[in-house]
């Protein structure tokens, strides 16, 4: 299994046809995944822990309408994505991460799916037949813990699971402009920067993304929405190559570039 970065954006993407992001999410497996994974591993730029959590769910995972203030139509809140938990999952990925020096690992037997989990998995796999389980993020963390918790959980891609990381290329909601503007400076610069570096494989670069790209405290204020990328580069494995499979821009700002990390095997 290749392991996926994918900018997730806004709720409103599961209505909005006008969208390119969506129709990119749509031809998810006619285009560029046909092999339906056995499990999902979800990493979410909406779950911040202060240390690795696995959502461990018996049963159907609950939607979490997680909007943190911002009002959407009210259809969205109708919306459900009840996908299996995957519990099995969730104690392999506590396996391997207690294993490699990440524990004591967590679990959270009641959190559902967060808007970063199912707004994308409602356009990629509509059906929500595939077990989901999140992990979180640590934000107090560095970039290149992310990165190395990855590498830990590498042996899940030839055990059939997905692993996508849920997040944005940038991330600033200060300093959103409009929907038709032409795109920042300050985010263009850092998404052309993170772009280079991820196709280039200067892998260095980006664990160290805040020293060496441009404007980085502008384009991630917070962390949390591009650690998921680390931690599925990671999980790629060494000498993955990463490829742009999507790129587009909302509100002149942020970017939702995403990202396929094939393994160098």
């Amino acid at each position: 299994m290749d392991t996926f970065f994918i900018s997730h954006g806004a709720p409103i993407l599961i209505t909005d046809d006008s969208n390119p992001q969506r129709s990119f999410l749509q031809s998810w497996k006619p285009s560029i995944m046909q092999e339906a994974p056995k499990a999902i591993l979800m990493v979410s730029a909406h779950w911040d822990t202060e240390s690795p959590t696995v959502s461990l769910i018996h049963g159907a995972n609950d939607t979490i309408y997680d909007f943190h203030g911002l009002t959407f139509p009210s259809e969205i809140y109708k919306l459900k994505y009840p996908a299996p938990g995957a519990p099995d999952l969730a104690q392999r990925v506590k396996e391997l991460l207690n294993k490699s020096g990440f524990g004591p690992v967590k679990e959270d037997k009641t959190r559902g799916l967060d808007h970063a989990a199912w707004v994308i998995l409602m356009l990629m796999y509509p059906e929500a037949k595939i077990p989901v389980c999140q992990l979180s993020v640590q934000t107090r963390k560095s970039a290149e813990y992310h990165y190395k918790l990855g590498q830990a959980l590498s042996q899940l891609r030839d055990e059939g699971v997905l692993i996508i990381g849920s997040g944005n290329a940038t991330h600033n909601f200060q300093l959103l402009g409009t929907k038709d503007g032409p795109i920042a400076q300050w985010a263009s610069d850092f998404d052309a920067w993170l772009k280079e570096a991820l196709i280039d494989g200067r892998y260095d670069d980006v664990n160290n993304y805040e020293e060496k790209a441009p404007n980085a405290r502008l384009a991630h204020p917070c962390p949390d929405h591009l650690f998921p990328l680390h931690v599925a580069l990671g999980a790629a494995g060494q000498g993955a190559k990463a490829e742009l499979i999507h790129h587009s821009w909302t509100n002149c700002a942020i970017s939702h570039a995403s990202y396929r990390f094939t393994s160098a095997k």
